[in-house]
């Protein structure tokens, strides 16, 4: 799939691979730990292994089922990464005993509950590019300060729809009743990847709807558009890259209620000041669907399917965003901290202005 992007520069040139070498991972918690309670909760640095291998080992080890393990996100295969998972204390000794050359415990402590699914505040990156020149990393210290300025757009990654990059394409006949899959992880995975696919698109067409405002004026685009020249008038004024429109659902940021877009100038600050951000649909029941004229657009990204919906941020902050141009290496450094359900090769294609995976 072809998508829009949200910077201006034409298309960077370096090299990357996600490897345990150049791309690194540390899970930031939600929240401390008590130092007391029923569960151990342990800091652990793997390589070369996902998080489900992980859980799979440990629990092997210690003898109990995968659902007994907790775990806040599931983490890159291809990568070091640093991450939390908790187990009860009593497993506590046998842990002790647990070896691996891939999988080193940096840390443990108690707590009173089980992590679980989404239990933390984000993830801090390490990425290391290659093959950069010096005007190539000249551009990638112009995009990053533009991205630390305005944000980026949340793509789901291509991690999301499998190796062969198609697990939409069941996921939807599974969403519909068309196919059938016994096992519910993958199933739900697999709708989940649909729900996504969908989202992707949904995001490439207001961002091209952005570039488009951005170039012409608004009585050029009323018929191409098929908008209102007074909303594309609207959307002109706007000094984010990112145009609202009314109609979008907007949630305040990086967490908080939904409510609608009305475009108010008080609405338009508090975008700018990263106090909101809109949010686009995953398909399903359940789910509030945006109204006016952005209801419109986003109307072409929605399906009816046997699954519940919800709302994703379509627009995010990376914080702490670093970068250091090597010149003897001909390597560029990167660190970033994003919010959880963010991915770190979204912004690597921002860079770039291409997917990075092929």
């Amino acid at each position: 799939m072809d998508r829009f992007y949200s910077l201006n520069h034409s298309s960077i040139d370096f090299h990357f691979r996600q490897t345990p070498r150049d791309f690194v991972v540390e899970e930031l918690p939600l929240y401390e730990m008590s130092g007391e309670g029923e569960h151990l909760v342990l800091f652990i640095r793997k390589k070369g292994l996902s998080t489900l291998e992980l859980v799979g080992m440990i629990a092997k080890h210690l003898g109990i089922k995968n659902k007994e393990i907790g775990y806040a996100g599931l983490k890159d295969k291809h990568a070091m990464t640093k991450q939390y998972i908790s187990i009860l204390k009593k497993y506590e000794e046998k842990m002790d005993e647990f070896e691996h050359e891939n999988v080193k415990i940096l840390s443990k402590a108690y707590h009173n509950n089980k992590i679980r699914t989404g239990h933390l505040k984000g993830n801090r990156f390490y990425i290391k590019l290659k093959k950069v020149n010096p005007t190539s990393a000249a551009k990638i210290d112009e995009a990053l300060k533009n991205i630390s300025k305005f944000g980026m757009p949340n793509f789901f990654g291509y991690q999301r729809f499998g190796n062969d990059g198609d697990n939409h394409i069941l996921g939807e006949k599974i969403a519909k009743g068309e196919k059938k899959e016994r096992n519910p992880k993958i199933k739900r995975l697999l709708i989940n990847a649909y729900q996504s696919h969908l989202f992707n698109l949904w995001l490439s067409r207001r961002l091209e709807i952005n570039n488009l405002v951005e170039k012409f004026k608004p009585q050029e685009l009323e018929e191409l558009l098929n908008m209102p020249n007074d909303e594309l008038t609207k959307m002109k004024k706007q000094k984010h890259p990112f145009k609202l429109i009314n109609g979008d659902i907007m949630e305040h940021y990086p967490h908080g209620r939904l409510f609608d877009f009305d475009g108010s100038q008080e609405d338009l600050d508090r975008f700018n000041d990263r106090n909101i951000s809109p949010t686009g649909l995953l398909c399903g029941k359940k789910v509030k669907t945006s109204s006016d004229m952005a209801g419109v657009i986003e109307k072409d990204f929605d399906d009816e399917i046997n699954a519940d919906g919800a709302r994703r941020y379509a627009w995010v902050y990376p914080v702490d965003v670093e970068g250091r141009f090597k010149p003897v290496e001909a390597h560029y450094e990167l660190n970033f901290t994003l919010p959880k359900g963010s991915y770190a090769t979204v912004l690597l294609e921002e860079l770039a202005k291409r997917k990075i995976n092929e």
